[in-house]
């Protein structure tokens, strides 16, 4: 097993030039505005994964992932001559769902600041159940030790 520093550089390297020979090699008019948005290489470097996005409707992402499978080939051999290493890793290409998530995390962020803001106003009028202070207080023990004026009379009178 390889290095995985190693492995991350030529990840990041094929990144690069993935994206850089789709914008000046690849001439395909199906391609959209597309971004590439991560790679990631086994750590025996013979796979690569490149990740992508496409903005656009889902017919233009449809065109686009077929022209990176047609691609394919020039593109990896483009891998090959610049990134000097002994055997080309193989490309697959995956849609990136980064746009949609975060999207879904925004939505439901919003959901739960509406909720708090619901609660706050409800407990900004709310009384509580039992008493205003519902915590016990310290018994003040004073008034039971002082004189007892009772048993001083019941004396005098024996």
């Amino acid at each position: 097993m390889a290095d995985p520093t190693r492995a991350r550089k030529l990840a990041d390297r094929i990144k690069v030039v993935v994206a850089e020979a789709l914008e000046k090699r690849i001439k395909d008019p199906r391609l959209g505005f597309l971004t590439v948005t991560d790679a990631r290489v086994t750590g025996d470097m013979q796979h690569a994964t490149i990740y992508y996005t496409v903005l656009g409707t889902d017919e233009e992402r449809q065109g686009t992932a077929m022209a990176l499978e047609s691609a394919k080939g020039v593109l990896r051999a483009e891998v090959g001559k610049r990134t000097g290493i002994r055997l080309t890793p193989t490309l697959t290409f995956v849609a990136d769902d980064i746009p949609e998530t975060s999207q879904q995390i925004e939505d439901l962020l919003r959901a739960a600041a509406e909720q708090d803001a619901r609660v706050a106003a409800l407990a900004a009028g709310a009384k509580p159940a039992g008493d205003a202070d519902p915590y016990r207080k310290p018994v003040d023990l004073t008034d039971d030790f002082g004189e007892d004026d009772d048993l001083d009379d019941e004396d005098d009178d024996r």
